[in-house]
C-alpha cells in the first residue's frame, strides 16, 4: 500500500472515509478484496505470498491499513511479512493503540513500515522507523512511503482533492476513485530525494503509478456513513488488462461482541 488517505469525522454524512492505492510489483499474486472463506467476518484483498492483506475492515468495523517505507538499501528476506500486520489486527479484538504498542515491541522483525489501525472509539498509527505510536484527533490525513502527513507531491495534491470532494453533500465512491487514478507526474523540483535516483523518483511520484514492471494493482475506498454502514468499493488493475475489474460490497457494521 503506497497512498492512503483518511478522513476521519470530516463530513457530516460519512464519519469515516479511507481512499488508497496498493503499489506492487505485477508479478506478485494476490486476490481481490473478499471476505474470507478462513475468517469470514474480514473483508479484504490477499497477498498470496505473504499471506497477509494490505488493507482491510472486520464486520464489527475494526480496519488497518499498511504502508512501506521507501528504502534505498535491499530488503531483509527473512523480514516477516507486513501485511501479516494488518490481518493480525483484523483477526483479534485488542484496541487499536493497544495493538500497536504490542508491534512496536517487535518492530524490528519487519522492514519498515506505517500502519493504521482503528475502531469505533479511536484510530492510531505507529511507524517501526522512528517508534513513534500516534492516536489520531479527527481530522484529513495522507500517508505513503515515509510518515505521516509528509509534504510529498502526491500526498499533498491527493488529499487537496479528497478535500474537494468532501466539500460535497456526498461522497461518491466513484469520484474518489477517479481522484486516485490521477497520473500527473509532478515537476522534478518537487519530488522528493529518497534515494533511489531522479528516474525512479518520477516513476513513483504519481498518485497512480504505471511502470513496466512495478505499478498500482487496485485502488480502493471505503466509506462509512452515520448509520454504521459500509460501502467498500475495490478496482483492480493489471497492466495487460484493457479496463478494470471492479468489485463492491456493502453490509451495516455488526456489535463486535457478535463478530
Amino acid at each position: 500500500m503506497c497512498l492512503i488517505l483518511l478522513s476521519y469525522r470530516q463530513h457530516a454524512r460519512y464519519p469515516l472515509l479511507i481512499a488508497a492505492n496498493r503499489d506492487e510489483f505485477y508479478d506478485r499474486p494476490s486476490q481481490p478484496a473478499h471476505f474470507w472463506e478462513d475468517a469470514p467476518w474480514i473483508l479484504a484483498g490477499r497477498d498470496l505470498v505473504g499471506g497477509g492483506a494490505w488493507f482491510g475492515i472486520t464486520r464489527s468495523g475494526r480496519f488497518a491499513a499498511v504502508s512501506n517505507i521507501r528504502d534505498p538499501r535491499p530488503a531483509r528476506e527473512s523480514a516477516r511479512s507486513r501485511g501479516l500486520l494488518v490481518s493480525e489486527f483484523l483477526c483479534g479484538d485488542p484496541p487499536p493503540r493497544a495493538y500497536l504498542a504490542e508491534v512496536a515491541r517487535r518492530g524490528s522483525r519487519y522492514n519498515g513500515f506505517n500502519l493504521l489501525a482503528g475502531d469505533h472509539d479511536e484510530i492510531a498509527y505507529y511507524n517501526n522507523r522512528t517508534g513513534e505510536i500516534l492516536t489520531l484527533a479527527p481530522g484529513l490525513y495522507g500517508l505513503s512511503n515515509h510518515r505521516l502527513d509528509t509534504p510529498w507531491p502526491k500526498v499533498k495534491n491527493a488529499k487537496a482533492a479528497l478535500a474537494k470532494i468532501l466539500g460535497m453533500p456526498a461522497a461518491e465512491p466513484g469520484a474518489i476513485l477517479e481522484m486516485l487514478a490521477d497520473r500527473t507526474i509532478p515537476p522534478d523540483g518537487c519530488l522528493p530525494d529518497t534515494g533511489v535516483g531522479l528516474v525512479r523518483e518520477r516513476v513513483l511520484a504519481s498518485i497512480f503509478i504505471a511502470s513496466e514492471d512495478y505499478g498500482t494493482r487496485c485502488s480502493s475506498v471505503l466509506i462509512q456513513d452515520r448509520d454504521r454502514r459500509v460501502r467498500f468499493v475495490e478496482r483492480n488493475f493489471l497492466p495487460e488488462d484493457a479496463g478494470a475489474r471492479t468489485v463492491q460490497f456493502e453490509f451495516d457494521i455488526d456489535n463486535p461482541a457478535t463478530a
